[in-house]
């Protein structure tokens, strides 16, 4: 028969080394500590696997499991002394529940189980304290009417705030036994009128109750929501945790407190917290009542007045100074750490490791390293990649004031302050001009790349997480906002509404890429530092990692960027933004429109200088390093105008009439351009395009190598190949480019030729494309796009519904689907060594700079990763990482 009980405390550990995955992370450290010979509570874990059940047998009990809890309750009394539901000296319980994972807030717990209308007077006369018995009771009814009925819990807040007023009490210490004994019996009336029926006198109707509102939470919508976003899979469920009460309630002598090992914030090894006197745990967080502080530094650090626990109960923080040392030597790690004092007596209720920013992360990882707790690699391990975009960004002043607007999707982290502005060229305009702006489009194109380039920020109305504006805005570690649907924007106008408030052009507001708000004004906001333990970390990081860590970028200041952050070479970049540049568009615009070779030839000469020079300078900053250089990709059409004054300005620069060109661009027009004549596509059909770009890159690698002596090491990608065939043809018209040019120079460059693999038919044959390309990139966002056959740009309206019913457990736009396209990756990988043995295999697409699919690639054995520039450090931690769970 499953046991589905463990007892812990009085000398007893039924749980010793089962693990978080059973007895979830409160049960497990409940019975840790006790295990240590710390004073803990006696009680009970009903484990995870009963939540499993609980759901799978419709919400209901085995009397197995009855009769466990029966003995765990037997336990509790023979330690305590105390009998459950005795009228004369009750025995009180919490019911608390406890995940494998922290969750903060988002389950449900009972406190001062075991009261009705009897067993409160047993208190009250076991304890001596008729105030503290009512005080109890109160606390009780009205946390089961919240928590196990359901029912309103603002009548009950609103009926203690009537009953401090009519006695002219501001307190809750202020309150008398009586005072509580008639708010006891108003609660039980507001229980009676919402719920139909008496508050619950049987002490065991009261404990499955609770019991089953605990296992019940494990499915509220904020558990669900919360588990999206931290990755929790919905079948781990949640312990319970039955414990029995200690009370720090009781008079002057007794307290409750909450405490860090090490400063949460900062990293500082000190003690860190909060108590209250003569209080119960829900006091010190629910605000009612100021906390005091923990230490006497503290205090004075703050120049408050109340008396630091160190100075009010010095023997009893002496030894709870002793249990923190203790429990971080036992756990290894900061411990989070919640107590109760009765009557002088210290008690542990529950520590687990402490949440913490990524700055007090990187401190604490470092500084438990260097003290010998934990060894470099276990460091390494601790620290969250995905916190560390908390440290490469721009963030803002916590202590600032906040005029939030509206909420969208925080698609890139960082916050930025700036004028409104509602085109790209505008955006462009004004920060030449020194002005700070923030580019705010219904969405953004390709078109509108040098306004966001040149903006601080970008909010759009419409996109997802993987929309073109995120994308491009985290791979230029620009600040974005998505998805703000609330903004209704009138570009003609110049200004967007959101409900009665009006923004204009030229009005400062204020984006935190990290959060999704949008604040009217400007925001101050607090500068990141790299140094000290995150160079620390990451040098040992580098040290065990197998992976390289390359960038995906297309500008100098994106390239240096990267390198500062430590990328080894460029995994994408893609050289269609260089045609968006204001000083090109127009030679672009005139080799698209020409109508024959020549015509394409003489506007390509004109592309051909400035994409060298391009080139050049990237195999400056890159020097000695591979660059990965995609060909051009996008279909055509995306560089011709739209709007009726562009096309104006085009045929008088084209010199051809206007309806000419109209005809030209409905000509190139598709109705789906993702699957259209676009990426090789295009140089099968106009060889001279790739032939242009392939001299513009041999030119410069050439030319830098004579200049500096580290020649580049060019990986020319050839993009949405899905044929052997159209890969040998833009081979061959590379090669014959790159033969041309070392004749004319005088001078050879090693240089490797391959292809993107975004497309399902190209991983499948990718033997046979192997027999022809030197190396494989995994364009993941076409790839995902193309394998589910879901746009990236458009999922945004329907995957969090996928993802809350279990259809996706996460974003496949953001975190690689394994099981479908990480197949692909895989069958890919593998054919293409048994063709070519020392093929080069890596991975270019957004999922580049994301720890589960970085993991993926650990165990598919690619060669390198390729994030964009300041989710590089996110990407070299996590491949550590992933080598050291290999």
């Amino acid at each position: 028969m499953t046991q589905y009980v463990y007892r812990f405390g009085g000398g007893v550990s039924d749980g010793r080394g089962l693990g978080k995955e059973l007895l979830g992370g409160k049960g497990a450290n409940l019975d840790g500590m006790a295990s240590i010979g710390l004073p803990v509570p006696p009680g009970f874990t009903i484990s995870t696997e009963m939540c499993t059940r609980y759901y799978a047998e419709g919400q209901t009990f085995p009397d197995s499991v009855k009769a466990e809890v029966a003995q765990g309750l037997a336990h509790i009394e023979g330690v305590t002394g105390k009998s459950f539901g005795n009228p004369a000296d009750p025995l009180l319980v919490s019911v608390r529940s406890g995940a494998r994972v922290s969750m903060p807030g988002m389950m449900d717990t009972v406190l001062n189980l075991g009261l009705n209308d009897e067993t409160v007077q047993g208190l009250a006369a076991t304890s001596g304290d008729e105030r503290f018995a009512w005080d109890s009771y109160r606390r009780f009814i009205q946390m089961y009417a919240d928590v196990v009925l359901g029912l309103d819990h603002g009548a009950f807040e609103e009926a203690l705030e009537i009953a401090k007023e009519d006695q002219g009490h501001f307190l809750d210490t202020d309150m008398s036994a009586e005072d509580w004994r008639k708010l006891v019996g108003e609660y039980k009336r507001l229980v009676q009128e919402q719920w139909g029926k008496p508050f619950p006198q049987d002490v065991h109707d009261q404990l499955w109750g609770a019991i089953g509102a605990v296992f019940g939470s494990w499915e509220s919508d904020r558990a669900k929501v919360y588990r999206r976003l931290n990755d929790i899979p919905g079948d781990w469920g949640t312990a319970v945790n039955v414990q029995a009460m200690v009370f720090g309630n009781m008079g002057e002598t007794s307290a409750t407190g909450v405490a860090f090992t090490r400063n949460p914030s900062t990293g500082e090894r000190a003690y860190y917290g909060e108590f209250l006197i003569n209080a119960q745990g829900e006091d010190v967080v629910a605000g009612i009542r100021t906390p005091q502080y923990l230490t006497r530094t503290a205090r004075e650090q703050a120049g408050a007045k109340p008396l630091s626990m160190e100075e009010a109960m010095p023997e009893t923080y002496a030894e709870l100074a002793r249990v923190f040392d203790l429990l971080e030597t036992h756990y290894r790690d900061m411990q989070d750490i919640e107590f109760t004092v009765e009557r002088g007596k210290l008690w542990m209720l529950q520590t687990r490791s402490g949440k913490r920013t990524a700055k007090a992360a990187l401190k604490i990882a470092v500084d438990m390293a260097e003290e010998g707790l934990i060894t470099k690699s276990e460091a390494v391990g601790r620290v969250d990649p995905q916190a560390l975009d908390q440290l490469l960004h721009p963030t803002l002043d916590p202590e600032a004031e906040r005029d939030v607007l509206t909420k969208g999707l925080p698609a890139s982290p960082g916050a930025a302050s700036g004028e409104v502005v509602f085109d790209a060229d505008t955006a462009e305009t004004r920060a030449q001009l020194g002005a700070a702006v923030i580019l705010v489009r219904i969405e953004t194109s390709p078109e509108d790349i040098h306004g966001m380039h040149a903006a601080k920020g970008i909010l759009t109305a419409r996109g997802g997480m993987t929309s073109h504006a995120a994308v491009v805005a985290r791979g230029m570690g620009r600040p974005c906002v998505s998805g703000a649907g609330t903004l209704a924007i009138d570009a003609k106008a110049k200004l967007f509404r959101i409900g009665d408030r009006t923004i204009k052009e030229g009005d400062v507001i204020t984006i935190d890429g990290a959060t999704g708000e949008v604040m009217a004004g400007a925001v101050p906001t607090v500068q990141p530092e790299l140094a000290g333990d995150f160079g620390t970390l990451m040098e040992w990081a580098d040290g065990v990692r197998r992976l390289k860590v390359r960038t995906n970028a297309e500008t100098p200041l994106d390239c240096r960027t990267a390198r500062g952050f430590g990328a080894e070479g460029i995994g994408l970049c893609r050289t269609e933004h260089m045609f968006f540049d204001a000083a090109r568009i127009t030679a672009v615009r005139q080799m698209i429109l020409a109508d024959s070779e020549k015509g394409r030839r003489a506007a390509l000469a004109k592309l051909l200088p400035e994409q060298r020079s391009d080139f050049a300078e990237i195999f400056e900053i890159m020097a000695g390093l591979p660059v990965t250089i995609r060909l051009l990709d996008p279909p055509l059409h995306e560089f011709l105008p739209h709007e009726e004054e562009e096309f104006a300005e085009v045929a008088e620069a084209a010199g051809i009439g206007v309806e000419a060109l109209k005809r030209r661009a409905a000509e190139l027009h598709e109705f789906n351009p993702m699957l259209g004549h676009r990426g090789c596509r295009l140089g099968v059909t106009y060889p001279e395009i790739y032939e242009m770009q392939a001299r513009a890159i041999f030119e410069a690698a050439v030319e830098v190598a004579e200049k500096s002596g580290a020649a580049p090491i060019p990986e020319v990608m050839v993009p949405l190949v899905a044929t052997k065939r159209e890969l040998e043809l833009m081979k061959e018209v590379i090669d014959r480019t790159a033969e041309a040019v070392f004749a004319e120079k005088g001078r050879r460059i090693e240089y490797l030729v391959g292809t993107m693999i975004e497309l399902p038919r190209a991983a499948l044959k990718a033997g046979e494309i192997a027999e022809v390309g030197q190396f494989f990139s995994f364009g993941t966002n076409d790839l995902t796009q193309t394998t589910l056959g879901v746009s990236r740009d458009d999922a945004g309206r329907f995957l969090t519904t996928y993802v809350d019913k279990g259809i996706f457990a996460r974003d496949p736009f953001v975190s690689l689907d394994i099981e479908g396209v990480g197949e692909l990756i895989s069958l890919a990988a593998e054919r293409g060594r048994q063709t070519r043995s020392d093929i080069k295999l890596g991975i270019c697409g957004e999922h580049g700079g994301d720890p589960a699919s970085i993991a993926f690639c650990e165990s598919v054995g690619l060669d390198y990763v390729s994030a964009s520039p300041y989710r590089v450090p996110i990407a070299r931690l996590a491949a550590a990482q992933a080598a050291l769970r290999a």
